[in-house]
């Protein structure tokens, strides 16, 4: 049924090769060009829904500027259209089981992953401006052409959770995995090591935090006394994510908000604007707008603090003495990251560096982010520590810090074996283990629920499809460390 050999399914995971081969822009033309020979007409109907060519074209357009995005080049082919429309008929028959098993999710979850979601590929372009530029769309009007396609992707991904949910996976099964691939397909695994570190952020000088402090209560004195307009000081002012929208941050839970914002904004009236609160990113004047139980609805400036505003000798000092407290009076690494490190991600773990996607120690060296990677190459031994390096953290609230790293284990490039790789192993038997289930739950939904094809598809294709937006086997992005 899947398209993937075990071979190709364990290559694909361990050694993050590309799931489309990388060709250049030459794919991308092809596509326009084979988008532009036939006239928009309905392909195929599932139930009530039907999916036209220009659903399909622009599935594939949006995929394969994502790719780009990522610096990724995908050849576009007829086989990968016809898997796309199988992949959107597999989606509609998720979102027909949704409507069997009552699935539904509300519109505040919608716009909660839905900011996250653009937070993600604003980082991924590298600024609102660029990510506009290749959507060829401002973020309002992304937000508001895709927001129910956004809503049925997270109602069938529920679905798929829901399916494999339970399935599990013994070690007997594990090693029957591994020993049905051919020994000389097995795939070879690059360098890998295990890194920790303690992160510091600078604290503010004194004298720009006052600066900002008065910057924040001047803009909100032009509101509340002189009348000028909330949102126009925000577009004028604001340095937050929002300010482009006049600083509104739309109904969410409190929860979802600093404890100070959340506190400050329970306080306010409809319509009544706050005083000057400090949080972690900085100072904000808030306006709530609405508040239906403990979700709110509100305004946002905020004013941040300069990076050259900050006390970077008081870290990097900090730093040196932790450094030389683990090399010279025998303290832990790992009790002193719990003890002083500013990275909430790998603090509680004794500042244990993770890959976040799979939760894997082992870090192909050549997927490290550039900092971390010459940090790493500058290790020659197992227990060495850097000296204090700055890096950008991969937070909302700081856009500088500094960390001393350690190395904690090196392994070689080596062919893969269930003794050094049985946890990548596991999960891509897992993975495959859930992936026949779904398999098998959507073969049963293309029985019980209508489909006509309008096109001639060719059997091999009409078929339940990798999900190409969410395969686990893509290759591994720059680890997040923070």
């Amino acid at each position: 049924m899947q398209k993937f050999t075990l071979t190709v399914l364990l290559s694909l995971f361990l050694t993050s090769s590309l799931l489309f081969a990388s060709t250049g822009e030459e794919g991308s033309e092809e596509f326009k060009q084979s988008s532009e020979l036939v006239s928009d007409r309905i392909i195929a109907v599932v139930n009530d829904r039907i999916i036209l060519k220009s659903d399909v074209d622009r599935e594939i357009a949006e995929y394969m500027q994502q790719m780009q995005m990522s610096n990724q080049r995908i050849q576009f082919d007829t086989s990968l259209w016809y898997e796309v429309l199988e992949s959107i008929i597999d989606n509609y028959l998720l979102l027909e089981k949704a409507k069997m098993d009552s699935i539904n999710v509300s519109d505040e979850m919608v716009d909660r992953q839905m900011d996250q979601r653009l937070r993600q590929l604003v980082q991924q372009a590298g600024s609102e401006q660029a990510l506009e530029q290749a959507m060829g769309q401002s973020i309002v009007e992304i937000r508001a052409e895709h927001r129910e396609q956004f809503r049925e992707q997270i109602v069938a991904q529920q679905v798929r959770e829901t399916i494999v949910r339970d399935v599990s996976i013994t070690r007997p099964e594990v090693i029957e995995f591994f020993e049905s691939i051919p020994r000389d397909s097995l795939p070879m695994i690059p360098e890998q090591v295990a890194l920790s570190q303690i992160v510091k952020i600078p604290p503010p000088l004194q004298d720009a935090q006052e600066a900002a402090r008065e910057k924040a209560s001047q803009i909100r004195d032009s509101i509340v006394t002189h009348g000028e307009s909330f949102e126009e000081m925000a577009r004028r002012h604001s340095t937050g994510p929002a300010a482009r929208n006049g600083g509104l941050l739309p109904m969410m839970p409190m929860s979802d908000l600093v404890s100070e914002y959340s506190a400050a904004a329970a306080a306010l009236e409809p319509g009544e604007v706050s005083g000057v609160v400090r949080t972690s990113f900085g100072f904000h004047i808030i306006r709530l707008n609405r508040r239906v139980g403990d979700e709110i609805e509100t305004n946002n400036i905020l004013i941040t603090i300069d990076d050259e505003g900050l006390d970077e000798e008081s870290a990097r000092n900090e730093l040196e003495a932790i450094r030389d407290s683990v090399l010279n009076h025998n303290k832990s690494f790992s009790e002193m990251a719990r003890k002083h490190s500013d990275d909430e991600f790998t603090r509680n773990m004794g500042g244990r560096i993770l890959n976040r996607q799979t939760g894997e120690r082992l870090l192909a060296l050549n997927n490290l982010d550039s900092g971390l990677y010459r940090l790493a190459l500058l290790l020659e031994e197992e227990g060495d520590i850097s000296e204090p390096r700055s890096f950008n953290p991969d937070r909302d609230d700081k856009n500088r810090a500094f960390r001393i790293v350690r190395l904690d284990r090196h392994v070689p490039e080596h062919i893969a074996n269930l003794d050094q790789d049985y946890e990548r192993i596991k999960n891509i038997a897992l993975q495959q283990k859930q992936m026949e289930k779904l398999a098998k739950t959507l073969e049963r939904l293309r029985d019980e629920v209508y489909i006509e094809y309008k096109i001639d598809v060719p059997e091999r294709y009409r078929e339940p499809q990798p999900d190409y937006h969410d395969l686990e086997f893509e290759p591994e992005t720059p680890v997040d460390t923070q």
